[in-house]
């Protein structure tokens, strides 16, 4: 009987159980969803992941990602989204003071904050340790000045993730602060930058004296770059192959998107409608087989019916290989569950999931176009140019095809390239040499600058 009840908390099933017992007590859509998330987050589910100080449950990411899905399937509605649980939260709980996750991530794990990363700059992408964005002590405050780039969802956050330079006369890696910055400063400017999706998901943010207490330091001053390894290994886990995501609300968290005070049942409806789309051709969709999810493979299963070239032993292996990437990455992901439960680590694994994740959107991209032929260069940008391209091809799933192709060349590049992530697990993980030079050790202010 012991080894009965080992085996099902290892698994989840323990926890799962006690969710499912939590939701039927606790869901209530009309809630408002600030309301609903303030229940979801206190109580644990909102970030599992985390701690049990910091309003999680302790458990592994393999178990976070069954707890949305559990959430999702019940019909409640799911945490907050975005980068505040993503990436703010764990790091804050990595590295803040006990004051700081009362504040900042109860204020993320109850939706009430929405949060940005403020981390790359013109000058500083691959290079992120040269950034120049300078912050200025001034009493109780740091003056901050510079500019960053490629701000994901920086229109709607209340915070920012700083890194900044706060010591130019130490070598570059070791005189950066990392802070939790307020975004509604007038000092603070955020202008969208349009993808050639159609989309504005990332902003560049300009920043003219503005002002940041003391007392958002994050892991204490100039030890700002340990900081920000800890969110970009966050941020790897997360987005890749197998990392599960940061979040599954369709609600949007903070004080700018305007939907706290809105009805949490409204937002599930939401969900419901959009997922009920795929189910229109459900015979086009290929049966998922227990201890399998064919994930990211599925719709373009159906497109290559769609299409009549599903026979087509170039797309037939295409498809082999998406799955198969896909299993690689949760079995990879189970391994490192697996590794942690007896305290161990796998070295590298982040990089190798980032780089993993890559391979998949870039084979998703040509695979998807090969499978869609001429139809691949019709493409809607808004929701009147989608509906006017479905209701001419009669294909409501074209879009979400040419929408990955666009969108392919994106994860190659951020959360670091994939020349980084490779450049890391060579040098950390297999112990092959650095690159020459020594500007490790010379201070920030003494290196060139490009003129």
């Amino acid at each position: 009987m012991t080894d009965t009840l080992d085996a099902k908390a290892d698994t989840g099933e323990e926890i799962l159980d006690e969710l499912q017992a939590w939701l039927e007590d606790n869901w209530d859509p009309d809630l408002t969803v600030a309301q609903w998330w303030e229940r979801l987050g206190l109580a644990g589910w909102a970030a599992p992941t985390l701690p049990t100080n910091a309003y999680g449950r302790g458990v592994a990411r393999s178990v976070g990602v069954r707890i949305q899905k559990a959430i999702a399937e019940f019909g409640a509605l799911g945490a907050p989204s975005g980068l505040g649980l993503l990436l703010a939260a764990p790091t804050i709980a990595d590295h803040g003071t006990q004051e700081q996750i009362d504040t900042f991530v109860r204020d993320i794990v109850t939706g009430q904050r929405a949060w940005c990363q403020l981390f790359s700059e013109p000058g500083a992408g691959s290079d992120l340790a040269g950034l120049t964005t300078k912050a200025i002590k001034d009493g109780d405050e740091w003056i901050v000045t510079g500019q960053k780039v490629w701000t994901s969802l920086g229109q709607t956050a209340d915070y920012g993730m700083l890194i900044a330079r706060t010591a130019p006369d130490l070598p570059k890696h070791q005189g950066i602060t990392y802070f939790g910055i307020d975004m509604h400063q007038e000092q603070v400017l955020v202008r969208p930058l349009r993808e050639m999706t159609g989309h504005a998901m990332f902003n560049e943010t300009f920043m003219d004296e503005a002002r940041v207490p003391d007392a958002n330091i994050i892991g204490g001053l100039n030890n700002g770059w340990a900081v920000a390894n800890s969110t970009l290994g966050h941020e790897r886990a997360g987005l890749g192959a197998g990392g599960g995501s940061g979040g599954g609300g369709a609600a949007t968290p903070g004080t700018i998107a305007g939907h706290l005070d809105q009805r949490a049942g409204d937002f599930v409806s939401e969900r419901r409608a959009a997922k009920a789309a795929p189910k229109a051709e459900a015979a086009d969709q290929p049966k998922k087989k227990k201890g399998g999810d064919l994930g990211s493979a599925s719709l373009l299963v159906g497109m290559a019916r769609h299409y009549g070239n599903l026979d087509d032993p170039i797309v037939r292996q295409g498809l082999a290989q998406l799955y198969t990437l896909g299993e690689i990455g949760r079995m990879t992901a189970e391994r490192s569950k697996a590794a942690r439960a007896q305290g161990k680590d796998i070295p590298g694994v982040g990089n190798i999931a980032k780089l993993g994740m890559s391979n998949i959107v870039r084979l998703q991209r040509d695979l998807g176009l090969s499978i869609i032929g001429a139809a691949g260069m019709l493409h809607g940008y808004d929701g009147g140019q989608i509906k006017a391209l479905n209701e001419a091809t009669g294909n409501p799933f074209l879009n979400a095809v040419t929408t990955t192709a666009l969108y392919a060349q994106a994860p190659p590049i951020y959360g670091g390239t994939d020349q980084i992530q490779r450049n890391i697990i060579g040098e950390r993980v297999l112990g092959l040499p650095k690159e020459p030079g020594d500007t490790k050790n010379v201070p920030f202010s003494e290196l060139p600058k490009n003129a």
